[in-house]
Formats: structure tokens, sequence, C-alpha cells
């Protein structure tokens, strides 16, 4: 039996390093494949660090590597305790968080609990029957008299959330494909056993967890209907707008109220080991930030955790203005992981730049990313300024692509292999033949070779940029307060003890001018790629451009 390991005070563990951390997303499948068989996996992921630790980033963020049949990419686990062979060994990942520490880096591993893998040991056993010791570790319903589901909650990925099973002659809930049942959080045992899966990987040294789809864990034991979405309610963010699921308001299925308890009990598993943090993924388009705020407000529940506020919605100064005042209103103690591309959505410059102005677009929201009050998730291949791949049909392995083609086309476009080198077969990320999602050719132009150490390149303004964050505390761990703006201007200031810094974005594809307000008088700082200058009370702004300049 592992033994607890009690938290002790450490003068030299910073508990705090998490906020205002920048965090790099890594998708293994997609970053190196070592062993040449077109998929990623550890040992070239631990190959590729080095990069990592140069662009100056604090942490790395892994997606899922767990035993997993696949159907969803990792994100259905069949074993919370092993490493799929597809991306290697145990030893293989201790390799990879030795070689992170010393670079100075932290690991922070998914954390897919809400629902496992139809493959799973527990739901083996409890399919087979009402009465076995695991009968009661997911989520089973008796049909309706007619025979049809418990109620009318719907699945993410399409269709009813209920899949009927002969054995047990009931349904069992899954939000996500079929072969992902939802696991039974009401069930204090399910508690406790994922407690351990997860105190198992703290004991192999990671620094944290990304907690998927965390207000996702508990349901409702009436199994209420859930109502319709009132139509000025009605929000695209968690699910595409093509997506049935979107009718709804998920009043019943998830964010439910007792989640609140476990999250402390998890969070006291983690004070156990100094220095460890979380990140929690909401998704819910009409509760989101209250959710937030009850997630991560207190010491007591989840450090940070990310909605879908800037993973979809819009570019514009009126959209961050709205969040930015809404988020510091529910959660003014609470803490927000920001980021504007991530492994479930189109990558940013795809989905907000406009068209001819893509560089200028990509420079100002990797400033604005940095400047804003939380900490900062970056998306590998984002510092390439890559765009979404355009793949075929017959390229798709997704299935939430494949079931809603054309209109939705799902995550492989984001999904597609890291290019390393511009004139090396599959972008020097595979020797394969063929790599399990294709290389795009137009990616082969932004590869790490034709841009690092090259002056004016998309990775060399990433490098300067953090490099700038790290010199500023005011701008990694201060407040923020708006200041008034109009138009596609964007303003607001960051302070932290006696460093304030005024930000100032033109969010538009036109030359802008910000009017400074009285009392504030600028100065600049050698922000990279800031050229404005505050000028007789005014900052002239070209399109997508920026200032940052310290008060005082």
């Amino acid at each position: 039996m592992m033994t607890e390991t009690k938290a002790v005070a450490d003068p030299a563990i910073d508990r705090d390093w998490w906020r205002g951390a920048v965090i790099y997303q890594i998708y293994p499948r997609s970053f190196q494949d070592q062993n040449g068989d077109g998929v990623g996996d550890l040992v070239g992921i631990t190959s590729r660090l080095d990069y990592v630790a140069d662009l100056g980033v604090d942490a790395i963020w892994l997606s899922p590597v767990f035993t997993s049949p696949m159907k969803d990419f990792g994100y259905d686990v069949s074993n919370y305790r092993d490493i799929d062979p597809s991306f290697g060994t145990l030893e293989d990942f201790d390799h990879l968080v030795q070689k992170a520490h010393s670079l100075g880096l932290r690991v922070i591993i998914d954390q897919v609990i809400s629902h496992s893998s139809d493959r799973h040991a527990w739901f083996s056993e409890s399919r087979q029957s009402r009465t076995n010791a695991k009968s009661d570790w997911y989520v089973w319903a008796d049909p309706k008299p007619d025979g049809t589901p418990p109620n009318n909650w719907l699945s993410i990925f399409g269709g009813s959330a209920w899949s009927w099973d002969s054995r047990r002659m009931q349904y069992y809930l899954h939000n996500f494909l079929v072969s992902q049942p939802d696991l039974n959080f009401h069930n204090p045992d399910v508690q406790e056993a994922l407690l351990g899966e997860m105190r198992f990987w703290l004991e192999r040294g990671v620094d944290g967890f990304r907690l998927d789809t965390v207000n996702f864990y508990f349901c409702s034991l009436g199994l209420e209907n859930n109502p319709v979405v009132r139509p000025e309610d009605f929000n695209a963010s968690t699910a595409p707008a093509v997506n049935p699921y979107n009718f709804q308001e998920h009043l019943y299925d998830k964010s439910r109220p007792e989640n609140l308890a476990f999250l402390k009990r998890l969070r006291a598993l983690m004070d156990e080991y100094p220095g460890k943090t979380t990140v929690g993924e909401i998704g819910d388009s009409q509760h989101q930030l209250e959710v937030m705020a009850q997630y991560t407000s207190g010491d007591d529940h989840l450090h940070m955790a990310y909605t879908f506020d800037y993973l979809g919605g819009e570019f514009s100064a009126e959209h961050f203005r709205k969040s930015i005042a809404a988020t510091e209103a529910a959660a003014p103690d609470g803490w927000v992981c920001l980021a504007f591309s991530n492994h479930d959505v189109v990558r940013h410059v795809s989905r907000w730049a406009v068209h001819g102005q893509e560089a200028a677009f990509t420079r100002l929201a990797i400033t604005l990313l940095l400047a804003m009050r939380g900490s900062v998730c970056l998306y590998q291949g984002e510092e390439l300024g890559l765009k979404e791949a355009e793949l075929s049909f017959s390229d798709l392995v997704d299935p939430y692509g494949i079931e809603f083609w054309p209109e939705f086309k799902g995550r492989d476009g984001c999904r597609t292999p890291m290019v390393w080198q511009a004139h090396v077969r599959n972008g020097a990320f595979s020797t394969a033949d063929r790599t399990w999602l294709p290389v795009p050719a137009e990616h082969l132009t932004h590869a790490v070779d034709t841009q690092h150490e090259v002056e004016g390149s998309v990775l060399e303004f990433y490098r300067a940029l953090l490099a700038f964050r790290r010199r500023h505390a005011a701008l990694a761990k201060g407040s923020i307060e708006l200041v008034d703006a109009s138009g596609d201007v964007l303003a607001f200031i960051r302070s932290h003890g006696p460093e304030r810094l005024l930000c100032v974005f033109n969010m538009g594809a036109a030359a802008a001018v910000f009017t400074i307000p009285a009392g504030l008088t600028p100065h600049g700082i050698d922000c990279p790629g800031v050229t404005a200058a505050a000028i007789d009370r005014e900052i002239d702004l070209e399109p997508f451009g920026s200032y940052i300049g310290k008060l005082g």
C-alpha cells in the first residue's frame, strides 16, 4: 500500500508558482514520433523538451497518455495507472518528468475521471449484473415503461446520452461517446478510487493535473429532464452550433452543487503535496462564470479553471471587455487560466484573423493573451503561427468531426503533427510512410528551423514576449482594472506592488486612436512589437497594434 505524504513546511517550494504561470500544452500523438510508427510518443517528447524550455514557459501539460483503446484518442481511459503502449512505458514517463524538471519545467497531466473507457475493468464488472461489487460505480437507470431512455439528456458527441446494456437490462449514461460511460461520483467508493489513481501520479512526481470536463462529475439523482434553453441564452461555445446539445439548458446532467464537496476532497489531496496545482476545464454555456467562481474561490477548491470564453466567441474589444468584467465580478478571488487555442478548438489564427493581416493579428493576439490577468496555456504550434489544417473527410479520425461533417469538421485540424524541419519528410515529426494525421504542406513553411533565431519570426516574437512577461510581475500576478476605450480598442491597467502598466490593444483591422484618461502618464518600456507611443495624451495604434507602458 502506498504511504501518504504529509505536507511539510519547506521554504524552497514555491506553492504559488502556478499563479501567472505559462503552460505549454503538448498533444502527445502529434509532438514527436521517436519509434517511426507515425504516432508521437513519450521518448519523442523528451527529446524535444529543450525546445520547450527555450521558449521561456513554466510548465508543460500533457494530454492523456494512459492505456486506452483510443476511441477518443486517450480521453477514454482503460487503466489510469499505466502508459498506453503507443506512447511508451512508465519508465519513459519517469524519464520525461526527470528531464523536464532538470530544465526547470513542471509537468501537468490530464486526468479524465468524469468517465472511463468501456474497456476499463471497473465497467466490465459493473455491467455484468445489478448486484456485483461495482454495480453502482457507473450511472445506470431503468428505461421508461415504453423502453425509451430515462430522460432527454443528450451526448455532446451526438444522440442520446444513454445507451442500452442487455446484460443489466438498463441504460448507462455517457456524456460523450457510447464507449465512454460516466462514473457515479455519488458513490464514495468511486471517489476514493479516483483519488487513489491521482495519488499514484503525484507519487511519481507530477506537478499537477488538468481536469477534463471537471463540471461533469455529478448528475442529478432525480434524472430530471433538462429544460429547453431560452433563445436569449442560446450559446454555441461548448458545442458547435450544428449540435442539438445546445438546445438544452444543462441543469441536471452537469454542474451540480454536489461537486463542490468532491473538489474539497481533491484539494485536500493536492495539499499533501506542496507546490502541486489543478486547472479545471469548465464546459457550461449558460453558467460557466458562476461555476468557475464556485470552483476557484477560496483556497479549498481548484487552484484555477478555464472556460470557453476565449476558445470560442468573437475577437472584439466589446466581447473581451465584457468577459473580463464578468470574470472579475463573478470570481474576484478566483483565478482563471487563459487560452486562445487548444486540442479541442479551431486554431485561433484561423478562427479570428482578418485575411491579409494574419501576421499583425498573430502578434497582437499573443501580446494580449500574455497581458491579461490569469495563467496562460499555449498550444503546441501556435508559437509558429500555425493555422487550422484543411483536411479531407477521408483523413478524419475524430469521431466528433465524422458525426457532424461537413458543417463541423471536428478537432483533427488543430491536432496535426508538429513541424520541426521544412525540408525533411513529415516535417521531421516522424520517419513513417504515413502519420496518424497528415502533415499539412502549408505548415512546413512555418517549421521551427525556418524561424529559429530568425529576426521578426513569430517564434522569436513569442520568445521575446515571454521573456518580457517574466520581467514584469504586474503581467504575471497583478490585478486588472479596465479603462474606458471606444470602438475596437481594449485597455486595462495591470498592477502588482509598485508596478502599474497601461495595456492598450487595437483589436480592429483599421487604425485607431486611444485617448489617455486624465491622471495617467504612461512611459514606454520596450515591449516587443510595440511601436506606438504616448504623444499629447493620445496613442496612435496601427491595425492590430498594441501599447504597453509604465505608469508613474
